[in-house]
């Protein structure tokens, strides 16, 4: 699950806003355009949906480049350590 600051950020990704709290109305807009709570609450499902992608995307690359390779992920470690 998203946390406040990761959707935040995820929303308006140039910043611009100050969170003193836990909760949106602990928001403050500096320089960024507001949004609305329906807005801020309707960004923890497309967030989540938006980093599955993105871990999804990361997976399927890092695959491809092992099998490119033609190493394991195993040996991969062994090479980096």
């Amino acid at each position: 699950m998203a946390t406040n600051a990761e959707v935040l950020s995820f929303l308006i990704p140039n910043g611009g806003f100050v969170m003193t709290g836990d909760d949106f109305d602990s928001v403050e807009f500096i320089e960024a355009t507001p949004i609305t709570k329906a807005q801020f609450e309707a960004g923890f499902a497309t967030y989540d949906a938006w980093k599955a992608e993105q871990d999804a995307k990361a997976a399927n690359d890092k695959a491809a480049l092992l099998a490119k390779l033609g190493i394991t992920a195993d040996e991969a470690k062994l090479l980096l350590s």
